[in-house]
């Protein structure tokens, strides 16, 4: 039901962010999840904590699509990707302490009911200092108010950037204005090449992202413990913090390495290591024999598979996704390829173990290796490398694309000069 909700906020958060700014969005994300998590620690029956179970689901899915949003549109491009996974660091961290704070409350009386009700802190937490920082600088200027933008944009870049970086705002004015005329919708996503574009390549990879499995390994790594032959739920759930640790410190390679190495060479060499441990774990789970001889190598598969993943297909398509849509569809198609992401962790999540049992553990992940090669392939032809480059310098590579491929009687944003 968390997913179920996550899906909602998702599809719903894109539309609330153009509507009213990345700030209030957040607010309300805030106050959905915090009613959530307060319902489900009080729940006095299953229903209302399946019901609190939706509600934290919806809070968390306006948050994946506002959060990166909001950072991306208040960060210079230099360090943006950076700044991006900054944010997936704290989700990643977030997961392995949320490990650790499980633990201190498995001697507590009410064990659960702490476990759901602790998780409002952080929303509480963020509400009251959101309250303090500004609305994004460029839904300011294009949605609202310029001298405020203006304001914003001054405690970020130096006179000679600021002048720039409102020049650029101008252009993105003039065609949001442009568009004024015909109300944007769901559906120009699709009927304008350009757009449809960059929201194939935005949602690919995030569909991606989960359909290679990561959220098989952090949902169910205590079980996949248990399958390689480690039979102690206690030595489970001790590997199963280790993997959630390495996810995080991963993820703060990827915050070095994404500015630095970029985002089409990060994601391709990441899911290049992930392709050869998933066919390892593969490999450990056919092999395996009732003794549990090649239980550490599937362990050793997970361990990989997390080095591999953390620092690349982690960050780089929430990163990619704040940065390929024009200003007039980055909440939509933000919205929506966020909504494909959580829609893919629900199919994941669901059909795992039941896959596993079918066809077994072993021929599963070789499913897995499969959907990575394809991946693989996919990046290698669909997405461009974004690194230091401006939204509006993203914007026109979609445009290049798109007057070079098919046919030119499909509307382009602006009209082409040819």
């Amino acid at each position: 039901m968390a997913l179920v909700g996550a899906i909602i906020g998702a599809a719903v958060g894109g539309w609330i962010n153009d509507a009213y700014g990345r700030k209030r969005a957040t607010l309300i994300a805030d106050v959905v999840f915090i009613l959530g998590s307060f319902g489900m620690a009080a729940a006095p029956d299953p229903y209302v904590l399946i019901f609190g179970r939706f509600l934290v689901g919806l809070g968390v899915g306006t948050a994946s699509v506002t959060a990166p949003m909001y950072i991306a549109e208040a960060s210079p491009s230099e360090i943006r990707g950076g700044l991006v996974s900054t944010n997936v660091l704290m989700i990643t961290g977030g997961q392995f302490l949320s490990y650790l704070v499980n633990l201190a409350f498995t001697k507590v009386r009410g064990t659960w009911r702490w476990m759901l009700g602790v998780a409002a802190v952080p929303a509480v937490i963020q509400f009251v200092l959101m309250l303090f920082l500004p609305e994004s600088p460029r839904w300011l200027y294009i949605k609202k108010d310029k001298s405020e933008a203006i304001v914003v944009l001054s405690k970020i870049y130096d006179p000679f950037r600021l002048e720039e970086e409102i020049g650029y705002l101008d252009s993105a004015l003039e065609e949001e204005e442009l568009l004024r005329k015909n109300a944007v919708s769901y559906w120009d996503v699709f009927r304008i090449k350009e757009v449809r574009l960059a929201f194939l390549a935005g949602a690919g990879l995030q569909a991606f992202q989960q359909f290679i499995g990561i959220n098989t390994v952090m949902y169910y790594s205590p079980t996949i413990v248990q399958m390689a032959g480690f039979s102690s739920n206690r030595l489970a759930l001790l590997l199963s913090l280790i993997v959630a640790l390495m996810n995080a410190i991963g993820t703060v390679l990827g915050i070095y390495l994404i500015d630095n190495y970029g985002r089409r060479k990060l994601a391709l060499s990441s899911l290049s290591g992930v392709i050869v441990s998933l066919i390892l774990l593969s490999v450990a789970f056919i092999m395996q024999s009732p003794n549990g001889d090649y239980g550490w190598v599937a362990v050793f598969g997970l361990a990989l598979y997390i080095a591999f993943f953390a620092p690349g297909m982690g960050p780089v398509p929430w990163t990619v996704n704040t940065e390929i849509y024009s200003q007039s569809y980055r909440g939509i198609c933000g919205g929506m390829s966020a909504t494909v992401n959580w829609i893919s962790n629900l199919i994941v999540a669901q059909s795992f173990l039941s896959t596993a049992d079918a066809v077994g553990t072993g021929p599963t992940f070789l499913i897995l290796a499969g959907i990575a090669v394809v991946a693989f392939v996919f990046v290698m032809v669909y997405v461009p490398e974004t690194k230091g480059l401006s939204f509006e310098e993203v914007e026109n590579i979609w445009k290049e694309r798109a007057r070079s491929s098919g046919s030119s009687k499909e509307p382009l944003l602006t009209p082409s000069p040819l």
